[in-house]
């Protein structure tokens, strides 16, 4: 008898919903690509500023200017290409290589679900999402029915992955016990028809909303994989973003992940999707005639399957990097991007900075606002790793126009979930001596509080 795993990764599955998987995410990503341009952001986040926050070993990635839009019609286009299914894998290639890099220009715009993007666009280079109902089968004058059913299982896997971890991210005493930063948040939403002036206001619903927010997350990919609670596990993907998206500004991310999760459902559901597309488009329809089995050879198998492995691992192992760390990662923020802590905290500093001649004594304070955007300053007030960037560029711009002996040194006070603001940075430290790596900044000074949770 062959093992378990090799009948796994040998066995096939109709190719329908990863087919309907591509078409959505390819046309969610090119109108997030039109609706970034058409908002100004482009040119307000990436051209505009004078300085750009770099992720730690990508410092080489600039800003390309006025080219930035020419960077944002290749993603978009790629995007485009992508739900069609047309050059599928030069397509999404194109797609993951420009998106992420526009991600990487600043670091100042870091959100979760752009990371998600970055990574399923990666796993999808891998995945025969251009098998069926493509441009590429009409080219090709043929189609295949039949995929691997790894190929399906790994997208529903990084779901569960994101689902999961948000909701262990939520086990925690300020969001369980303290409702924070809910109970800071929803009182503001006072101008909702009905429930503004009186839901939003009342604590129970503030507790109401944290637990039933982490019993969602970390129950919902279970209850989507089976067949007898998929539906009403859906119904509730599509309140739970819903309502989120009317109570947050969080982009796109709602309607990825109600689209993202159809992708539980049988085939015959996606069939009925492809057959209502057909049908809009009867009058463009081009059918391929002849089908294939699947095309997946075993040599080809055994060099995509290490990588997804390794791909697997590695989302994983991420999000738990903060244990390397001493102290609280609510405070440090030491190994909190990348581990799906989906708006745990309201952090906000007030963070300025000293030029200090070393030799001579002589010293002045800093203008942020001449070097940053309101935007750039208010994500580095509180946050240590922008906070040592920052200093490095103060330094290297203040020695530049002639100044000698350069010291920089910070005077940060940052709250954090509706505490008093305490002292964040030891302000006798050098920062421009400081270098950035992955060990532990310990110029951050202690967190005069304790929470509990994972």
């Amino acid at each position: 008898m062959k093992p378990n795993n090799q009948t796994y990764f040998k066995s096939l599955t109709d190719a329908a919903p990863l087919a309907i998987f591509r078409i959505g995410f390819g046309l969610m990503m090119c109108f997030g690509i039109l609706r970034f341009w058409y908002h100004g952001w482009i040119e307000k986040l990436y051209i505009q500023p004078n300085f750009h926050f770099k992720y730690y070993g990508f410092e080489w990635v600039k800003s390309l200017g006025e080219y930035n839009y020419l960077l944002f019609v290749i993603c978009g286009l790629s995007a485009l290409f992508v739900a069609l299914g047309l050059k599928y894998r030069i397509a999404i290639i194109t797609f993951f290589l420009s998106f992420t890099y526009i991600e990487l220009i600043d670091k100042t715009t870091y959100l979760n679900h752009y990371y998600f993007i970055s990574i399923l666009s990666f796993l999808m280079i891998f995945l025969p999402a251009n098998a069926y109902f493509s441009a590429d089968n009409i080219l090709k004058k043929h189609y295949t029915s039949k995929i691997p059913k790894w190929t399906i299982d790994s997208i529903k896997l990084l779901l569960g992955i994101v689902y999961v971890y948000a909701g262990l991210a939520k086990i925690n005493s300020d969001w369980l016990f303290k409702a924070m930063p809910l109970k800071i948040w929803l009182p503001s939403k006072y101008d909702l028809p009905i429930i503004g002036d009186n839901l939003m206001q009342q604590d129970w619903f503030h507790f109401a909303m944290s637990w039933s927010g982490m019993l969602y997350d970390v129950t919902i990919p279970f209850l989507l994989l089976f067949k007898r609670t998929r539906l009403f596990a859906f119904a509730l993907v599509v309140f739970f973003h819903v309502f989120t998206r009317v109570l947050f500004p969080i982009g796109m991310f709602p309607f990825i992940m109600i689209v993202g999760t159809l992708i539980f459902f049988e085939a015959d559901f996606h069939h009925k999707i492809i057959a209502i597309i057909k049908r809009m488009l009867k009058a463009f329809q081009i059918e391929p005639k002849s089908i294939r089995e699947h095309q997946f050879n075993a040599t080809k198998q055994q060099f995509i399957l290490p990588i997804i492995g390794l791909f697997f691992l590695l989302q994983v192992l991420i999000p738990f990097r903060y244990l390397l760390y001493p102290n609280e990662l609510f405070w440090t923020e030491e190994g909190y991007r990348f581990s799906w802590r989906v708006m745990l905290m309201e952090k906000a500093g007030l963070t300025t900075f000293k030029i200090v001649d070393a030799k001579s004594g002589q010293s002045f304070y800093v203008q942020n606002d001449d070097f940053l955007t309101s935007f750039q300053e208010k994500q580095m007030s509180f946050q240590p790793d922008f906070i040592l960037e920052y200093a490095h560029y103060l330094g290297d711009h203040f020695t530049a126009q002639g100044h000698k002996n350069i010291q920089v040194f910070a005077e940060s006070y940052v709250a954090l979930n509706g505490r008093v603001s305490q002292p964040y940075i030891d302000s006798s430290v050098d920062l421009y001596q400081e270098k950035e790596s992955f060990k532990h900044k310990h110029w951050i000074l202690p967190f005069k509080d304790d929470i509990k949770g994972l």
